[in-house]
């Protein structure tokens, strides 16, 4: 979940020993394609980005904010609602489809917490707490969601997720005007997880979000670039149930901060990038020092975030302020992440150049860092599960990503997206002519 405010993250124990294997076993026994979803959003003024995602028969949309740094999906769910925010649809009306105390998935969201049954009948009710305080009350459920394939087909799965019915938003934070919470991370109550359960597609998902607003997701591994992807290993140790890469070192353009063993984590449902209090020192620093002589000063009257620059005049876009700052680098063992000043940088309503990386001790985080929205965008990100590895690479999020040219056009993208359905998504339409 986002907030433009505070950074909300899932209180999930961090440093207990994760792993989460797929066998051969385990591979989808069906022939399985990728599904694409449209996004819609910003970092700057909206704070989030959702998917637009099909549940119920007939199936009925729902904006879901995408997180990769939870589990559970939950909708907004009139069971009746004790407490809900105010949200663009009609309150999910549940079935009486409940999932059991005793399934895997009920375990699967209380883990590590023991998990008691009275009855094998009894509903699963769940708790999601957040940093802020804000948190999520309901029970598990099960409903048919509609996934398009790219080929333009459309899979049904049956799947469970959270049907809340109390939602606490602390006072000081705005919530997001969606319907609920779409939990790509690593549990066996993700979607993602369910979806290659049940051979509909791969466990890799990747999202693309434009820094002009917008974007695509994707599930399966069709949309992931050839070439050009910068991959990790995923750290299965460190960071329990988290997108982890491990440890990183922190430089500012070519100097180092002499910071070495950063925890880092990748986490769509963080609108800015939070560092540790030692990190975050250190690069406000090394900033500080960099930018002197370049005629920006530090404008404390914009509380936009807490840290902003302001110049002889209002600043119109990032562009004005791109060749004042040094590119952030985090060092892996074997590749570097590398942050532009767009990839870190907002340019305020007030026409100022604000931080858009957060000290994360003062939101809970303690030793872990935090890559969010704002340093993702224009970029695909992908999370594959099926490798054990984190992948990168720069990209036109306002289009999607090439594939193999089937039809010999020599338009990679015509073969497998542009076909006769009626339903092609929107995102879809500038690839398809006549």
């Amino acid at each position: 979940m986002h907030s433009t405010k505070n950074f909300i993250f899932y209180l999930l124990p961090l440093f207990a020993p994760f792993q989460l294997c797929y066998s051969a076993a385990n591979q989808p026994n069906t022939a399985t394609s990728s599904v694409v979803l449209p996004v819609t959003g910003n970092v700057y003024p909206t704070g989030y980005y959702h998917a637009t995602v099909n549940i119920g028969n007939p199936p009925k949309s729902y904006f879901l904010d995408i997180d990769t740094g939870s589990d559970l999906t939950w909708l907004q769910c009139d069971a009746p609602c004790i407490k809900c925010t105010p949200a663009p649809h009609k309150l999910y009306k549940p079935k009486k489809d409940l999932v059991a105390c005793m399934d895997p998935l009920c375990t699967s969201i209380h883990y590590p917490e023991t998990h008691q049954c009275q009855s094998p009948k009894e509903q699963c009710d769940y708790t999601v707490q957040y940093a802020d305080d804000g948190s999520s009350i309901g029970v598990l459920v099960k409903d048919s969601f509609s996934f398009q394939y790219i080929n333009g087909t459309v899979a049904k799965s049956l799947l469970a997720f959270g049907c809340g019915y109390n939602q606490e938003v602390p006072a000081s934070m705005v919530p997001p005007y969606t319907d609920g919470i779409l939990g790509l991370g690593l549990g066996k109550a993700s979607i993602l997880y369910q979806l290659r359960e049940l051979g509909v597609t791969r466990s890799v998902v990747g999202h693309c979000l434009s820094a002009q607003g917008g974007g695509y997701l994707f599930f399966g591994d069709e949309l992931v670039p050839s070439s050009g992807v910068v991959w990790t290993p995923m750290s299965t140790t460190e960071i329990e149930k988290h997108y982890s890469l491990g440890s990183a070192e922190l430089f500012l353009g070519g100097k180092t901060s002499r910071l070495k063993g950063l925890p880092i984590v990748f986490d769509s449902g963080s609108t800015y990038t939070y560092f540790t209090a030692e990190a975050y020192k250190a690069l406000l620093s090394m900033l500080t020092n960099d930018i002197k002589g370049k005629k920006v000063y530090i404008a404390n009257e914009d509380k936009s975030l807490p840290v902003c620059w302001k110049g002889s005049k209002p600043f119109k876009s990032i562009y004005d302020v791109k060749n004042l700052f040094e590119p952030i680098i985090l060092k892996f063992k074997k590749s570097k992440l590398q942050l532009d000043p767009e990839a870190y940088l907002i340019i305020s309503e007030n026409g100022n150049a604000c931080l858009g990386i957060l000290n994360g001790s003062e939101v809970g985080l303690e030793n872990i860092n935090v890559i969010g929205d704002i340093s993702f965008q224009d970029k695909i990100i992908i999370y594959d599960n099926e490798k054990q590895q984190i992948g990168w690479t720069p990209a036109n999020c306002n289009r999607l990503p090439n594939i193999n040219d089937d039809d010999g056009d020599g338009d990679p993208d015509s073969a497998r997206l542009c076909k006769p359905y009626g339903s092609n998504l929107g995102i879809l339409q500038p690839y398809c002519t006549a």
